[in-house]
């Protein structure tokens, strides 16, 4: 019986049928491998999709937090800290993006140390290429904001500035870095763009880089009504309290 059996056996497996069979039965197999292989990638894709975006919603606040920092910080804050109305009349509506070098940027209010910005930084706003425009950092807290007594002290002033291309503007004022004086607490630095409405004749003193004389008392808004510039376009502003490189900018000022 066992013979019997293993003939016919082996008459199965010679026969063109059970090949085919053979071959049908490995195609299923291959098949099933093939379609769990798909389900994987199917089930890992929707995974990363889902995580993708939970992280996508949860993004979403810090991007409207930017949105709305970028859209109302400066006339809110320029109001809050008092800019206005010690400064100026009325908040601009653009924001002026003050960078100083190693990544330093000025934020609405935001606290600096004299170290960082004792050097020209760089400013950029929304300009009209074929305009001009006058930019003004000035500080309101002279010798403190408790006693403004010498308010404004002016640290840069720079006029027909064709678009926002500051280098190839009038330098009236050089740029001189923050030097508040010893315990007098935090000062506020405001950079302000004015827009012009023609090609302006300064008749100021040019003032050097190495001397404070003809900076105190200075007043923006008068410097404006003077020119007919109107109310700023842009602007930003930074708050700072003396450090080690103040006596440093002293001796550059000759004091």
């Amino acid at each position: 019986m066992n013979i019997v059996r293993l003939g016919c056996t082996r008459g199965v497996l010679k026969n063109p049928l059970s090949t085919q069979w053979n071959n049908i039965i490995r195609a299923t197999a291959m098949t099933a491998v093939n379609w769990n292989a798909l389900n994987a990638v199917r089930t890992a894709t929707a995974t990363s999709s889902r995580k993708n975006f939970a992280i996508l919603q949860s993004s979403i606040p810090v991007i409207n937090s930017i949105r709305n920092y970028t859209c109302k910080s400066i006339g809110g804050s320029m109001e809050e800290h008092c800019v206005v109305p010690d400064v100026i009349a009325k908040a601009p509506k653009g924001t002026a993006s003050v960078e100083y070098a190693g990544g330093i940027s000025v934020q609405a209010g935001n606290v600096l140390t004299p170290t960082q910005v004792k050097d020209q930084p760089c400013v950029k706003w929304e300009a009209d290429a074929s305009k001009l425009y006058t930019l003004c950092m000035t500080d309101p807290d002279a010798p403190s904001r408790k006693d403004p007594k010498f308010r404004e002290w002016h640290h840069w002033l720079v006029g027909n500035i064709p678009g926002s291309d500051v280098a190839k503007g009038e330098v009236l004022s050089a740029y001189v870095g923050s030097g508040p004086p010893p315990d007098t607490g935090l000062h506020r630095y405001i950079f302000l763009i004015f827009e012009q409405k023609c090609k302006l004749n300064f008749d100021e003193k040019r003032l050097p880089n190495n001397s404070g004389d003809g900076r105190g008392g200075f007043k923006i808004a008068k410097f404006a009504e003077k020119y007919d510039l109107g109310d700023p376009v842009a602007g930003n502003f930074y708050q700072a309290e003396y450090d080690d490189y103040v006596p440093i900018l002293y001796k550059q000022l000759g004091a």
